[in-house]
């Protein structure tokens, strides 16, 4: 947990050792307000304090703030949401003793709010048996505070990362998550804005698109919007050789932004290979400076894919953006760190 810390630049985060239960470890926590015994110093005791599970990390900010607010008033409160399937009673043979009418009932969730004080005598007076067994927090206020929580309904996001196949339906919500928006940097000639003007358009029908155009350093106030935007898509459009010095001008205001620190950062370099560009040969020094640009950049957190769309025919020319744009959504979605530095073609 340190190294997360560390590694992820948070600076107001004080680690507490756990217990051997939910309960006892979120005991701990709460003695880091009130007792020197488990830090070197007190910290300020909060007015409320969340509890939430690590396991459930697509919470959002919303209804974290309904759940404080609720608390504030009510002394404690949670969110809940609809049973998906009846709870049942067996009997001491196996068989059925009885059900609970599902329409009535509730599946308590995270997060949950409460007034420090409240929680906190409660868990003073919990018994041994509470502590080792016990897992709902909300019970504890009521029973030992008086304390009726407000129950604030939950939103679907809300569900535990419990199972294996829940890790790939939350790499997948992750996923799904980043590729909302992408920023389109061109730099090309006058005679090819065609392109730099297509691409966008057709990318808009699949995702989100702000377009720059032009050099980076013409457009930084833009380019910094964007960013604190929380982008993490960008495609650079050029007709240079490369253009690897351009790029890594991206890479270092990516990084400066500390955009890539927790999630990783798709950058597409695209070249547009036109007939009369006869420079515009592509050897294996070539493949070597992208592949090895794409490596570094990497250790980053920033993965580098290149694209070439091959501009021949002006009468294929949407065919073949169309292409690019396919070509780049399949590498935003999927964000395959085995495929950085590879050149594809469109």
């Amino acid at each position: 947990m340190k190294t997360i810390i560390e590694k992820y630049g948070h600076k107001r985060v004080t680690v507490v050792e756990g217990g051997i239960t939910r309960h006892r470890s979120i005991f701990n926590g709460l003695k880091v307000f009130a007792e020197n015994e488990f830090s070197s110093h007190l910290l300020q005791k909060p007015e409320v304090v969340i509890i939430h599970d690590a396991v459930r990390p697509f919470v959002e900010e919303d209804i974290v703030s309904k759940v404080v607010m609720a608390a504030k008033e009510h002394g404690a409160a949670g969110a809940i949401r609809p049973l998906v399937s009846t709870v049942i009673a067996s009997a001491a043979d196996g068989c059925l003793d009885h059900s609970l009418e599902r329409a009535r009932y509730r599946a308590s969730e995270m997060p949950q709010a409460f007034m420090f004080d409240i929680i906190y005598e409660a868990y003073q007076q919990c018994t041994d048996y509470d502590l080792d067994y016990g897992t709902e927090c909300l019970h504890l206020a009521l029973k030992y505070c008086k304390t009726n929580a407000k129950l604030v309904e939950g939103t679907a996001d809300l569900w535990k990362v419990t199972y294996k196949r829940d890790l790939y339906a939350a790499e997948s919500i992750i996923k799904d998550n980043l590729s909302q928006q992408v920023c389109v940097i061109t730099n090309v000639k006058e005679a090819l804005a065609q392109v730099g003007f297509l691409l966008p358009e057709s990318l808009k029908s699949q995702i989100k698109v702000e377009a720059i155009s032009k050099s980076l350093s013409k457009n930084d106030n833009c380019l910094q919007n964007i960013i604190s935007g929380q982008c993490y898509n960008f495609v650079c459009v050029t007709d240079k050789r490369w253009a690897i010095q351009e790029t890594q001008e991206l890479v270092d205001v990516l990084e400066k932004a500390n955009i890539p620190l927790l999630y990783p950062v798709v950058l597409i370099l695209v070249h547009l290979d036109i007939p009369e560009n006869n420079s515009f040969s592509i050897g294996m020094e070539d493949l070597t400076t992208i592949k090895k640009f794409a490596r570094e950049t990497k250790k980053k957190n920033i993965l580098v894919y290149g694209l070439l769309i091959q501009y021949k025919d002006p009468l294929l020319l949407q065919e073949t953006v169309n292409s690019a744009a396919a070509v780049i959504m399949a590498l935003i979605k999927d964000r395959n760190p085995e495929l950085i530095g590879q050149l594809l073609v469109a």
